[in-house]
């Protein structure tokens, strides 16, 4: 399979069909995309509950991997959920314990993940060592978000710079998750599919008309950073936009939201009212859940109705779905890029590419 994409986005080709319909390519990423970079897995306020033992399965289906999050002492961690015995999985259900116990043959650890006592250990030599603790998983918190990555080849504090810098006149510290707000769709596609769509604002007009009507797309522009791209959604007169201070790169300009793509499944689109942060979770090489958080600032109102955010949702799932369909095609092995509406996407095709190699 060829993902050389140029680097010049006039002469440069997408990646092609059978990327994004071969389940061989879709296992090859599991490694090389899904464990070297970030994922969302929920909100710290549910696990910083003193001594609560909270185990998640990270990725179903993709990374498969079995981890704990404790919390003592204002201290919340991210752990193998693995025993450094014989490999049972320790934690099944959320507890509250001061330590992490073993239920196969009874080795303990301490809820920082440190071996503490194993029974009939006694004459076993060079025991216990460092490979007797649980793993220590890398994690970080964003506005109470929490992330985590098993083999992390990116900063999450470079990740997220972009969005902070453009970000930092609202006051974020007053966001408050909205569950009633928020939603999930299952997506009969692949997850890069539905990647590609939102890194462009060139289907608007065609897919979204009531989005479009909101739009100004003379003014409509791109920017690209190193593992993060930035679309800037302009209002026409008379639609909602930020009230944004002098000194700001974007004072004088009506912006309608902030469309952030962060590598390789999240989006931040940040919006007068607060964020949508929304995560794509491939299933398989074929299913994708799209998992839609609303967090709201004090003092403001939403909704989906409103905001058209459901509805375009529905459209860009229809749109992607009908893609999947046409990849599968003999007839098609990849396409070219506007140079001008698809900066993004090339850049996503660009950062997939070198990490699949």
């Amino acid at each position: 399979m060829d993902l050389n994409i140029n680097k010049d986005i006039r002469y440069a080709n997408t990646l092609t069909g059978e990327f994004y319909r071969s389940e061989t390519s879709f296992e090859e990423s599991k490694e090389k995309i899904f464990a070297r970079s970030w994922q969302f897995i929920g909100d710290a306020t549910d696990v910083k509950v003193e001594k609560q033992l909270t185990p998640i399965h990270l990725m179903p289906g993709v990374l498969d991997e079995p981890i704990v999050l404790t919390y003592t002492s204002d201290n919340l961690r991210c752990l193998s959920n693995v025993c450094t015995h014989r490999g049972k999985v320790l934690v099944e259900q959320v507890k509250h314990k001061s330590r992490i116990a073993c239920g196969y043959h009874g080795r303990c650890f301490g809820l920082d993940g440190s071996f503490k006592s194993m029974p009939e250990f006694q004459e076993t030599c060079d025991f216990p060592s460092e490979k007797d603790n649980l793993a220590q998983i890398q994690m970080e918190e964003w506005l109470g978000c929490l992330f985590v990555s098993l083999d992390p080849k990116i900063e999450f504090s470079k990740l997220i710079a972009p969005v902070m810098e453009r970000c930092d006149f609202l006051p974020l510290g007053k966001l408050k998750f909205k569950d009633s707000l928020s939603k999930t769709y299952m997506v009969k596609s692949n997850w890069a599919l539905y990647v590609d769509n939102y890194l462009e604002g060139f289907h608007v007009p065609y897919i979204h008309p009531a989005l479009g009507d909101a739009l100004d797309f003379k003014n409509y522009r791109y920017e690209l950073f190193d593992y993060c791209n930035l679309q800037v959604g302009v209002a026409k007169e008379g639609e909602p936009c930020f009230d944004l201070p002098e000194g700001h790169v974007d004072f004088g300009k009506r912006i309608y939201a902030y469309y952030f793509w962060l590598y390789p499944n999240l989006m931040i689109n940040v919006y007068p009212w607060g964020i949508s942060l929304n995560y794509i979770q491939p299933l398989d090489h074929q299913n994708t859940k799209v998992i839609f958080r609303t967090y709201q600032f004090e003092g403001t109102e939403f909704s989906f109705e409103d905001n058209n955010i459901d509805k375009t949702e529905l459209e860009d799932e229809a749109v992607v779905e009908s893609v999947q369909k046409g990849i599968q095609s003999r007839y098609y092995h990849s396409g070219r890029f506007s140079a001008t509406m698809e900066k993004c996407v090339h850049h996503f095709h660009s950062l997939v590419s070198g990490f699949m190699k």
